[in-house]
């Protein structure tokens, strides 16, 4: 069949990418120019971060919303930085021991810096104390006031058994000391009597020495009863002499420090309870080392006085302003705080000094940046943060005791009063997810801060994004880039976004194109990155990752799948399909066939059938099922059946793009009209007819392009999209190049006639007023087939009662 009526001209080569002029710029290179200090079409989002950020009221932390890669983090990481330096430094927050109920530490609010101070103040008093206290009981003074003590305790001793052996003698019994005590003997002359001389004595008188002696050791028991309280009250004397003897000196250097710390008054509390504690545990700092002995090996241990070290969980040391915190992994632990254990003796161990801060802690009276995936995705993480937003105050808990799956005694800190902004970075799906399916979500971050990911294209925005280039150049100490390369690099923003009007913002990829491009122009021993360089970094781009694409062209070209490029077949059309695989995207023309018979108005996809149809896709062939029915079959049945199917597609199908391609090739069945093979055709249909625009136009048309090329262009190849994608149109300089020299065309279609004309050659006709399409067009050729099948519906389903009849007439 000859070459397709030209019903359209295809679209002149100047709509096919539109260039961006070099010699628009005033420069020679970017190092000539002034960086920019915010990214470029970013005014509404950053409006919303400045307004989070000013906001001091509950809830109002701050989304910000975009896909990875545009440089949102490190924006907003900038604002905050510079507005925190004009705002109140963070306090310090220690936790210190509490003397009264140990495994509850006190937290305690100090002014910036003042809780090192603290912290460097008690660890010098203790190493002052561990040596003067010592050196105190050591003295001469000391004891021999110890001394007086035990010298006074010793005569009253003393004195009591003296008067007791007086009253023994005067009944002529003595007092003895034995190795095992006391004991009472009768003498005569001052002498013991031995015993069987004792035996020897009258009755009466050994009766008198028996009641005597035990009157005597009545009265001696007696005195023994009270030498414990003796023993005491000496003991309660000493340490009294203890306490009054430390006293002097802890008072001493206390009152140092209550003079450093006197514009506090919690400090002068706690600095009272360390006072008291530290004269009643003198002795703690006179055996400064202990031995013990575990399965035969002496252990020395060394007294630590961690009860009196001050534990400063934050502090903002030499930083100015309020605090910025980036917490990238934010498991619970790290977000919250936690309470951590060594092993002593085989068991593990805390106090108040193992207290370890989280990112809310290190943020407290600043901000806090998270990634929402890497928050949702840790346990507990998620429902920790919400908690502490909530209730305003930092609560640091151990899982096993939140959830009752251990028993063991561990720390219960005093909460920490909590004021912070979280700013939260993620994906638009994680936003509208959790607003959904979160009822907090909404309270606790009312600021929502989208940021663009394309901008409009303009002379103004040009000269934006070569400062741009600029300042990413600068940054990452790159070749500066002169205008033909900063020309190149704005087209490839363009064709980034899959928009002539628009220019991309993900930072990330022009980033990346910037670094390779330096790379190959050092390599050529440039001075200043070329065109020629930027293109060779996006070439070599698509060639690390294209392997599947040649694999598939090559498919093709070898005839194992079947692609024609020439001749016409009825029912055939090349559709165009786009294969994503992340950073690289590109296009493969897909055979669809269609097939048509009698029927009940039945619209067969078969790729639905087998379940390889997605909903989108299913719903495109509904909706031509739906315009064949309004166009043809108005006022009578729609006495067909057709199937529609993606030849050799052994993957899922989703997306309305093809449903153009679907109608035109029912159509050229219905009308037995055949379709040039050497066009593909790419875009959606509405029940009206009207072509609707689709994503990935350039790869489309590209894919096409390719396998024309590699088998020879001739000059009738094309492909045909809507209308409404013209303005998306940035395709390579190769396809272009074809383009001018007319050796290959892109039609813009409006709707499915002209679709059909250019496909066929044949006109698509246009009804009348009384509804009828003109001879041989496709639309008459189509109503008249739909007739056929309607009529012969209803002549098969009069069928069985003319057969009736007949038999009756023949009875």
């Amino acid at each position: 069949m000859s070459e397709p009526l030209l019903m359209l001209p295809p679209l002149a080569p100047q709509q096919l990418h539109h260039t961006c002029d070099p010699e628009q710029f005033g420069f020679e290179t970017t190092a000539e120019l002034e960086g920019l200090t915010e990214l470029i079409g970013q005014l509404r989002a950053m409006d919303a971060v400045r307004f989070g950020a000013g906001i001091r009221h509950d809830g109002y932390n701050v989304y910000v919303l975009g896909p990875s890669g545009m440089g949102k983090r490190s924006m907003v990481s900038q604002f905050l930085a510079k507005r925190a330096v004009n705002e109140q430094e963070q306090a310090d927050w220690c936790y210190l021991n509490n003397f009264t109920q140990p495994h509850k530490p006190q937290a305690v609010r100090l002014p910036s810096g003042r809780g090192a101070e603290l912290r460097h103040q008690m660890e010098q008093l203790v190493d002052y104390l561990r040596t003067a206290i010592p050196a105190l009981f050591e003295s001469d003074d000391y004891r021999a006031k110890t001394g007086a003590i035990e010298d006074e305790f010793n005569k009253q001793q003393e004195k009591v058994f003296a008067e007791l052996g007086d009253d023994a003698a005067k009944q002529q019994i003595v007092l003895l000391r034995t190795p095992g005590g006391f004991a009472f003997a009768p003498t005569r002359n001052r002498e013991v009597i031995p015993p069987d001389e004792y035996a020897k004595l009258p009755e009466e008188e050994r009766q008198r020495i028996a009641t005597a002696i035990a009157d005597l050791q009545a009265r001696l028991e007696k005195i023994m009863s009270h030498i414990p309280q003796w023993w005491k009250e000496r003991s309660e004397r000493v340490k009294q002499l203890n306490r009054e003897t430390t006293l002097s000196t802890v008072k001493h250097a206390m009152d140092e420090l209550r003079a450093r710390f006197s514009d506090l008054p919690a400090i002068q509390t706690y600095l009272d309870v360390v006072q008291q504690d530290m004269v009643e545990h003198a002795d703690d700092f006179r055996k400064q080392e202990e031995s013990t002995t575990v399965s035969g090996l002496t252990i020395v241990t060394r007294e630590s006085f961690h009860r009196y070290q001050v534990n400063v969980l934050v502090t903002s040391g030499e930083q100015a302003g309020a605090p910025i915190v980036s917490e990238d992994n934010p498991t619970y632990s790290n977000l919250i705080g936690r309470v951590e254990h060594i092993a002593q003796l085989g068991a593990l161990v805390t106090d108040f000094t193992l207290i370890k801060p989280g990112a809310l802690h290190r943020a407290n009276g600043g901000y806090l940046l998270l990634d929402v995936r890497k928050v949702l995705t840790q346990p507990f993480a998620w429902d920790a943060l919400k908690r502490a937003l909530q209730s305003r105050e930092i609560r640091i808990e151990s899982l096993g005791q939140m959830y009752s799956l251990v028993s063991t005694v561990s720390l219960e800190p005093e909460p920490i009063p909590l004021e912070v902004k979280i700013i939260l970075f993620g994906d638009r799906l994680f936003y509208y997810l959790l607003q959904q399916y979160d009822p907090d979500f909404g309270e606790l971050f009312k600021v929502a801060a989208d940021f663009e990911d394309r901008i409009e294209r303009n002379a103004d925005t040009h000269l934006l994004y070569a400062r741009l280039i600029a300042t990413l150049a600068a940054k990452e100490k790159l070749l500066p880039f002169d205008r033909s390369a900063v020309a190149r690099v704005i087209e490839y923003s363009a064709r980034l976004v899959g928009d002539a009007q628009r220019l991309s913002t993900h930072m990330r990829s022009v980033a990346d194109l910037l670094q390779e491009s330096d790379y190959w122009a050092r390599e050529a021993s440039l001075q200043a990155v070329t065109a020629s360089n930027v293109q060779q970094a996006i070439d070599t781009q698509i060639h690390r990752q294209d392997r599947l694409r040649n694999q598939l062209q090559e498919a093709i070209l070898r005839g194992t799948l079947l692609i024609d490029t020439q001749g016409a077949v009825a029912g055939q059309i090349n559709g165009l399909s786009v294969i994503d695989l992340g950073n690289f995207a590109f296009a493969q023309p897909t055979r669809i066939t269609a097939t048509s018979r009698l029927g009940a108005g039945e619209m067969v996809n078969i790729e639905r059938e087998v379940k390889l149809s997605g909903a989108i896709h299913s719903k495109g062939v509904l909706i031509l099922s739906s315009l064949l029915a309004a166009r043809y079959a108005r006022n009578q049945p729609l006495a067909l059946s057709a199937s529609l199917v993606f030849e050799q597609s052994y993957g899922l199908v989703e997306g309305d793009s093809a449903s153009m391609a679907e109608l035109c090739v029912l159509l050229s069945n219905l009308a037995n009209a055949p379709v040039f093979q050497s066009l593909a055709i790419t875009g959606s249909v509405n029940q009206l007819g009207q072509a609707q625009a689709i994503g990935a136009v350039n790869e489309k048309i590209e894919g096409f392009f390719d396998i024309c090329a590699a088998r020879g262009l001739t000059g009738e190849q094309g492909v045909l999209i809507p209308a409404a994608n013209v303005k998306h149109l940035m395709l390579r300089r190769d396809v272009v190049a074809a383009a001018q020299a007319g050796q290959f065309r892109i039609y813009a279609v409006d709707n499915v006639d002209q679709a059909i004309a250019l496909l066929t050659g044949v006109p698509a006709g246009e009804a009348d007023a009384s509804g009828q399409y003109p001879a041989d067009s496709i639309n008459h050729r189509v109503a008249a087939r739909v007739a056929e099948l309607s009529a012969l519906r209803k002549a098969f389903a009069r069928l069985p009662e003319e057969t009736l009849q007949t038999k009756k007439e023949q009875e």
